[in-house]
């Protein structure tokens, strides 16, 4: 999942996307509202946590742009996160079209808790853990099994699994792997995606005794059900 942190507040952005990235998410950072619009218009973000105060375009600007300007994602996450605790500053930000709300100061497990459960949203139910047949990705602890049996992964096999269950059955194109489970700095012409895509199917195989990820020639990767098995 690929994440926009935007503060102008240079210390506590690093440190929340510092505190994202460990936990496998693709950071990147936005330090102004133009700055922030002008990312979102080049890439597909999964989730923007939004200060409200910002040198240029207020935060509240930003948020609703995001929901009425048809060059944004509509289904991006916001979760604004500000100083401004009044009840009337929370309800017109959810108003503006916000996800959720978060006031400072806060401790960064609570804000990882809350980007977790925005981004399950967009998967059936609110469990914290994801499953496909006998596989099971744990968002919260960052464990990964298969019939109870414990999975290593890399941080970036975890994000990439994690992005896999969150669209299962799904066509992923290599270009919408390296936009959603990568950051800008990654060249969009590496073959980075085919290969991470290829450790995670052989740990997954491994695992389940066929292939679980399964290549669409000339379109991407599908995760799918081993055959024979509707336990899901």
């Amino acid at each position: 999942m690929r994440i926009l942190v935007v503060d102008d507040e240079a210390d506590l952005a690093e440190a929340i996307a510092s505190s994202l990235r460990r936990e496998g998410y693709a950071v990147d950072v936005a330090t102004s509202g133009q700055d922030a619009l002008d990312r979102l218009a080049l890439n597909p973000y999964d989730l923007v946590t939004l200060d409200l105060n910002l040198p240029d375009l207020d935060g509240r600007q930003v948020c609703r742009l995001i929901r009425s300007d048809a060059r944004f994602d509509p289904s991006t996450r916001v979760l604004m996160v500000t100083g401004r605790d009044d009840i009337e500053d929370r309800v017109a930000g959810l108003d503006d079209g916000a996800d959720d709300y978060l006031v400072k100061p806060f401790a960064l497990r609570e804000l990882s808790a809350r980007v977790r459960s925005l981004l399950r949203r967009e998967v059936a139910g609110t469990d914290a853990v994801l499953r496909l047949s006998r596989l099971e990705l744990d968002t919260a602890r960052r464990t990964v099994a298969w019939a109870s049996a414990p999975i290593e992964l890399t941080t970036k096999e975890f994000a990439l699994l994690r992005y896999f269950m969150s669209h299962p059955g799904e066509v992923l194109s290599q270009e919408r792997l390296l936009e959603h489970v990568w950051d800008e700095m990654v060249d969009p012409f590496t073959n980075t995606a085919r290969v991470t895509v290829g450790t995670l199917r052989r740990k997954l195989t491994a695992a389940a005794g066929s292939p679980l990820i399964e290549t669409v020639i000339g379109a991407g990767y599908r995760l799918v059900e081993p055959p024979g098995d509707g336990s899901g």
